[in-house]
């Protein structure tokens, strides 16, 4: 899918291709935008659409976001394919994916219980792993164990993007008492994502790399990783997980 921003009075402007599973193709295209810095706030889009394509073109596959404010690409150029898989694919260069992300304020506080609980209720929810079992998926949770939203994708970025551009599109960012549980590895980029989004607690089923561990860390996010059965690691801010309950 194809991701185009045009501002007022300006073209259309392609930012980004990614291969993803259709289905909740605008919530990816704005969750891809928030997640990286492009666009900020809610009342600064105006319409997202399907775009008009050349006769033989795929109708669904490329997204036009219009902003209400003028679209400035020029100090994040970087004519990047974004990869549905991992780390930080497709970006033309490693000193250029860093977006400006606040610092993540203290609490909430989750129990061990919780936390433990995550895998399996998010399981249960996935339709099309069920079906397929070959999507990753990102459940966004509140701190008691509810689940609130959950996006299933080809790739572990995307279905975190469109956990995101539905939080964005309904004005809940920043999601500052959510906890985010993403089926596969935490990558660098997944954890600059819930940064951006102000979440503070990103748990995965896997492992996370050393640079998604730095990024926490500097953030201020709680960071849990191989979270199976009871057990799990926790690689930063372990003040936000109650170890006693």
């Amino acid at each position: 899918m194809a991701i185009q921003v045009r501002g007022p009075g300006q073209e259309p402007e392609s930012v980004a291709v990614t291969m993803r599973t259709p289905g909740h193709d605008f919530e990816l295209a704005v969750g891809f935008l928030a997640s990286e810095g492009l666009i900020a706030g809610r009342e600064s889009i105006r319409a997202v659409r399907y775009c008009d394509v050349e006769p033989g073109e795929q109708l669904y596959n490329v997204v036009t976001v219009d902003l209400r404010v003028p679209f400035d690409f020029g100090f994040a150029k970087r004519s990047f394919v974004a990869s549905s898989s991992c780390g930080i694919c497709g970006k033309a260069a490693l000193d250029q994916i860093s977006v400006v992300a606040a610092p993540i304020p203290a609490g909430p506080v989750v129990a061990r219980s919780v936390v433990a609980a995550l895998p399996g209720a998010l399981r249960m929810h996935q339709g099309l792993f069920e079906e397929t079992g070959g999507l990753h998926a990102a459940g966004l949770f509140d701190v008691g164990g509810t689940l609130e939203a959950l996006r299933e994708d080809v790739g572990r970025h995307n279905a975190v993007d469109k956990v995101i551009g539905r939080a964005f599109l309904a004005d809940e960012l920043p999601l500052s008492t959510a906890v985010l549980l993403v089926s596969g590895r935490a990558s660098f980029e997944i954890v600059q994502k819930a940064a951006v989004a102000g979440i503070p607690i990103l748990c995965a089923v896997s492992a996370p790399s050393s640079l998604a561990v730095d990024a926490a860390r500097r953030f201020g996010m709680t960071l849990v990783g191989f979270l199976r059965g009871e057990r799990f690691n926790l690689y930063s801010h372990p003040e936000r997980v109650d170890l006693t309950s």
